[in-house]
């Protein structure tokens, strides 16, 4: 194999694919990256869980595939300064060349490698810039791979909407986006896999899953993970939308989010913000015997009762950052129910709303 391309494009996908790749294996095998020289060259890997396959423009005077390891391939272009960079097949070595420099890789075993898993069926289209919402979604789902189906996004379908929430049972995000429909989808994919193929799809994107996997598609391109166990939140969770409000506030999210961030390192050890609601504002705190107090105003326009509700301050100041640049409306309940986040549908048809549970006395 002997090619040559742009640095910067062969760097991004080698990191693409990389990041996917687990760091820890028992066989390093799991942890290599193929590069495919045809009419391009594709740059691929699989740890059997995930798959992927991107493609880069280059200039093969080589046909050939190896298997070498990402995480070195990947540091060792980003590291690179020159537009163009060569790799050759040497012995039993991939020779990563410049002008100016040369580092060889050791090339693994490509006949032990699992191979990338065949993308299930197609079951329909979504615009890219729409589905770039599910980061927003993904927010909500907890980290702890102790609980892993908190850890996915629940993705259903109808003829067309797709439907997107997650929660960690401490807040709960919920959106929909227009599609065009070819089959019926119930799953729970993990959130971490899903977002990062939705970051780096573009133009149309084929959705494509059956009961085990899910992939996108676009172009030349494909990233597919393995789904998690059993489909969750259920539909006793999709209930928690139907809010019974004691109090509507219209406000800047941007504005309040920015109050919220002042308030924070007044919140003490459980980083307590609370929101209070006045005639025509709303009134971000914090406060601790040991770090202080503050007190700022946001404008907004307030119906209902005049609440008082304490939150963590990094799950409302989630909240708020999915709804960057818009304004949102606060759905505050009585009590210890959750707070309603939501906002108009764009022109897109993308709806968004994300509910957050406020603490308890933090006393």
């Amino acid at each position: 194999m002997d090619l040559t391309a742009t640095t910067a494009e062969l760097a991004g996908a080698a990191a693409e694919v990389a990041r996917l790749l687990p760091t820890r294996v028992l066989d390093p095998v799991l942890a290599g990256l193929r590069l495919k020289a045809g009419t391009d060259v594709e740059v691929a890997g699989s740890d059997q869980e995930h798959g992927v396959r991107l493609s880069v423009y280059a200039t093969v005077h080589t046909e050939g595939e190896v298997l070498v390891p990402a995480k070195l391939l990947a540091a060792t272009l980003q590291s690179l300064d020159e537009p163009q960079v060569r790799l050759k097949v040497e012995g039993q070595r991939l020779a990563v060349r410049t002008p100016t420099s040369r580092f060889a890789l050791p090339l693994l075993d490509l006949d032990h490698h699992p191979g990338v898993p065949v993308l299930p069926e197609l079951q329909g289209h979504i615009d890219a810039a729409k589905l770039r919402i599910i980061a927003a979604v993904a927010g909500a789902a907890s980290k702890d791979d102790a609980l892993p189906i908190f850890t996915g996004i629940r993705i259903q379908s109808d003829a067309h909407k797709l439907h997107f929430m997650a929660t960690d049972r401490y807040r709960m995000a919920y959106a929909t986006l227009p599609w065009e429909q070819q089959g019926q989808l119930d799953l729970l994919v993990p959130a971490k896999a899903i977002v990062e193929a939705a970051r780096q799809a573009t133009n149309k994107v084929a959705l494509h899953a059956n009961e085990d996997r899910i992939g996108l598609a676009w172009g030349n391109n494909s990233i597919s993970t393995a789904l998690l166990a059993a489909p969750f939140p259920d539909d006793r969770a999709r209930r928690l939308l139907e809010a019974v409000i004691d109090s509507t506030v219209l406000v800047d999210a941007d504005a309040l989010a920015r109050a919220v961030r002042r308030a924070t390192p007044y919140g003490g050890p459980h980083q307590a913000v609370t929101i209070q609601v006045e005639d025509s504002e709303v009134r971000v705190k914090g406060s601790d015997p040991q770090q202080g107090e503050s007190e700022e105003f946001v404008k907004a326009t307030v119906e209902g009762d005049r609440l008082t509700k304490t939150f963590q301050a990094r799950y409302l100041a989630d909240a708020l950052k999915a709804f960057a640049g818009r304004r949102i409306e606060l759905k505050i309940q009585g009590g210890l129910r959750s707070t309603v986040l939501t906002s108009p549908p764009g022109e897109d048809g993308v709806e968004l709303t994300y509910l957050v549970v406020p603490m308890r006395s933090v006393a």
